[in-house]
């Protein structure tokens, strides 16, 4: 008889496991998907366009809350806990949970789920949400293209739309984030990479993926896994880069999945060392050094600037975070603080007072953000709560520490200013030294390709 499975997730890997492991395999019948984290993503269902010959209706999506009733009605044999960033703690609650209602509790490994690639592939993963990814992602891609490298990345899947739809995602203009209608976290992860003039892929059935992004029309002689949360590659890697954060120093230890991140490294960077307390940093080295001693270690810093200092000089601010880094990431701080503190601001404003609509319902489930604005956008009602809360936060001016231009998406009537921030190696070993190691190694060479969009 086939096993009965249900694949716990957030829109993200939940998908990438069943196209890889259960989609065409008669031994297993998904019966169901659950989901969360994530808000406006209930009630969907995986499309049978993407759910493959042997589910022509499709698999249901249901609420994680419904879990130890789900497992019992739908007589379920495992449940594949499918998403990241989630404390030891948590996860094995999770798995009490799901044995107490007799089912298997099932953690699927990058044996079964990694997809080789023919191109050479870096990949770039982090202890937790928040560490510095992005301009480690950044940095890296502008060192290969200052070698006259064509480069891809593809970044870790955020599906929070029509699914078929999205099966694979080409971004290579700030057009294609209206083509296809974006949410603030997708754009915070795919604008800075269009507008440094590489090409982005994202979507749902990373094979597809994969292959498209292999023999893009505007030529591929690298591709760059851009992992999200704390999660390992959908790919086979043939350099892999953990970020790690001293302000969460030993998070990479009790985080699932950033131990397994932080195993699998060749290079791990110690990223914010402008920033953190020595005592911290200390026990990240003592922590590789246990862990991956074999690893090249890069200190790095994210150095800080704004676009208009005197915004933020001398003023109550307000101070708008990314999403995702202030709720399931667990900071309470990001670059838009330390603009804030740096540039002289006397007072950061207490959102909480001003809040509309959904963000209320954020602050509820993540009670740690304090006084910051995380720049929650999944739809547009909370892109109409967020326009909403700033209007009527009592401040004298914004601080929008968020990767993207968030004035182009919201109307922001109070004076505001963009904190930027790019990764910087600190001595030696550098990012710059660890590329060309690996450029010699495989004997990559830019090769000529027609630029066709």
């Amino acid at each position: 008889m086939k096993r009965r499975i249900l694949i716990m997730g957030a829109a993200g890997r939940d998908f990438h496991n069943f196209n890889t492991v259960y989609r065409d395999n008669e031994a297993y019948e998904v019966v169901a998907f659950t989901a969360t984290q994530i808000p406006n993503i209930l009630g969907r269902r995986y499309p049978a366009e993407l759910a493959g010959k042997l589910y022509p209706k499709g698999i249901p999506i249901y609420d994680e809350k419904e879990l130890s009733i789900l497992i019992k009605d739908l007589k379920i044999d495992d449940v594949v806990f499918a998403y990241s960033d989630v404390s030891y703690e948590y996860l094995m609650h999770k798995s009490a949970l799901v044995n107490t209602a007799g089912a298997n509790f099932v953690l699927l490994g990058p044996g079964e789920t990694a997809i080789k690639s023919t191109k050479p592939l870096i990949s770039i993963g982090a202890t937790r949400t928040g560490c510095g990814k992005s301009q480690t992602a950044r940095r890296l891609i502008q060192l290969l293209i200052d070698q006259g490298l064509s480069v891809v990345a593809i970044r870790h899947p955020m599906p929070y739309g029509d699914l078929a739809a999205q099966k694979v995602q080409r971004y290579a203009t700030l057009e294609d984030l209206k083509k296809y209608d974006c949410t603030i976290e997708e754009m915070e992860e795919y604008e800075p990479h269009i507008v440094r003039g590489n090409v982005i892929y994202a979507g749902v059935d990373y094979e597809a993926i994969l292959r498209a992004a292999e023999n893009d029309p505007a030529g591929c002689d690298v591709i760059v896994w851009d992992g999200g949360n704390n999660d390992f590659p959908f790919y086979q890697s043939d350099l892999h880069i953990t970020v790690t954060d001293p302000h969460r120093a030993g998070h990479g230890m009790h985080y699932y999945p950033g131990e397994v991140t932080l195993r699998m490294s060749d290079v791990v960077i110690i990223n914010k060392i402008d920033s953190g307390y020595p005592d911290d940093i200390a026990k990240i080295r003592r922590t590789i050094e246990e862990v991956v001693p074999k690893a090249t270690v890069i200190d790095a810093a994210s150095p800080i600037h704004v676009a208009e200092p005197e915004i933020i000089r001398g003023k109550r601010v307000l101070v708008i975070e990314d999403g995702p880094t202030l709720t399931h990431g667990g900071m309470q701080l990001g670059a838009g603080t330390l603009a804030a503190e740096k540039f002289g601001a006397c007072e950061l404003v207490d959102p909480r007072p001003y809040l509309v609509g959904q963000l209320k319902d954020t602050f509820l489930t993540y009670p740690g953000i304090g006084p910051l604005l995380p720049a929650m956008g999944y739809g547009e009602e909370q892109l109409r709560d967020l326009e909403a809360t700033i209007r009527a936060c009592d401040c004298d001016a914004v601080v929008i520490g968020t990767p993207i231009d968030l004035s182009r998406v919201i109307n922001i009537k109070k004076p505001s200013t963009r904190v930027f921030y790019d990764l910087q190696s600190i001595g030696e070993p550098s990012l710059e030294t660890v590329v060309n190691e690996f450029l010699y190694k495989y004997n990559v060479t830019p090769t000529l390709a027609e630029h066709v969009f």
